[in-house]
Parts: structure tokens; sequence; C-alpha cells
């Protein structure tokens, strides 16, 4: 009789242990859907720096709902958004090299999430920089992102 308890003790020791090992190993749910956004924000980031702004704008819904606000306003769609970049970087000397820092991620949901980040680029010009909040939604084809706002921030004194 005893040998049964020591037996069932031993058994429910095991079990809380292996549940204990369980929850130290629960991996990120969000890592793999961090890691895809990442991944287009990383490509978005190689495509400006090589001057191509057709290859920048994957990272966004081709949609008529597409919106980007800015100091400029609100351009909305695709075809509104394609036009603002264009006409506010017309050459390689305007766009600078960029760099995305600073990522926060927020998911509102299974296919939702926003990001917020810095922006800097680099130019001859002069840099300039500032902030950005990206709302993203997740399509049969992956992420994009369906709003961006980003302001320009002047460094302090």
């Amino acid at each position: 009789m005893r040998f049964g308890w020591v037996f069932a003790g031993a058994a429910i020791l095991l079990g809380l242990f292996a549940g204990a090992l369980k929850l130290g190993a629960v991996p990120d749910e969000r890592a793999t859907d961090r890691a895809a956004i990442t991944k287009i924000l990383e490509a978005q980031q190689n495509n400006w720096n090589r001057g191509d702004v057709d290859a920048f704008l994957e990272g966004y819904w081709h949609s008529p709902e597409l919106t980007f606000s800015g100091s400029g306003g609100i351009a909305r769609g695709w075809d509104g958004v394609v036009t603002r970049y264009k006409k506010n970087y017309p050459d390689r000397a305007s766009m600078g090299q960029l760099d995305f820092s600073g990522l926060e991620f927020r998911f509102l949901g299974d296919d939702a999430a926003l990001v917020l980040g810095h922006w800097h680029l680099a130019r001859a010009r002069g840099d300039i920089g500032g902030v950005f909040s990206l709302i993203w939604q997740r399509f049969p084809e992956g992420w994009r992102i369906i709003h961006d706002h980003t302001s320009a921030v002047e460094k302090a004194n």
C-alpha cells in the first residue's frame, strides 16, 4: 500500500515538474506575427535605401481604403499614397538613407496590429526624422499597412 502512495506522489510531482517546464517554455504567441511585420519593415527600409519607392510601397494595402496622415494632410487610397510619396521624394537625393528604430508592437486582435516607431533619413541636404504609427491588417497574402500616420519631429536643442 505504501508503494502505491509513493508511486502516486512521484507521479504527481513528475506531472507538476512537467507542467512547470511547459509553462516556462511557452513561446511568445505573437512572435511569428512580429517577425512577419518586421520582415516587411526591413524590406521597406532596404527598398527605400536602393531608391525604389515602388518596391517600398509593397508593404501597404493596395486598396482605395488605404490612408496616410502626415503634415500635408490625409492621402486616401493606394493612388493617393503613391502620388504623395513620389511628390515628396522625387529623386534619390531627397530619399536619403532610411532607418527605422524603436519598434513597439501592440496586437489589436488576431488580424490587426499597431506598430509605433521612429524613422530617420540621413541626407546630404540635411537629416530629418520623426515618429510613426502604423495600423496593420492580416490578409490572405499576409500583413499589410492599412493606415500610416507619420510625423516629422525636430530635434530638441
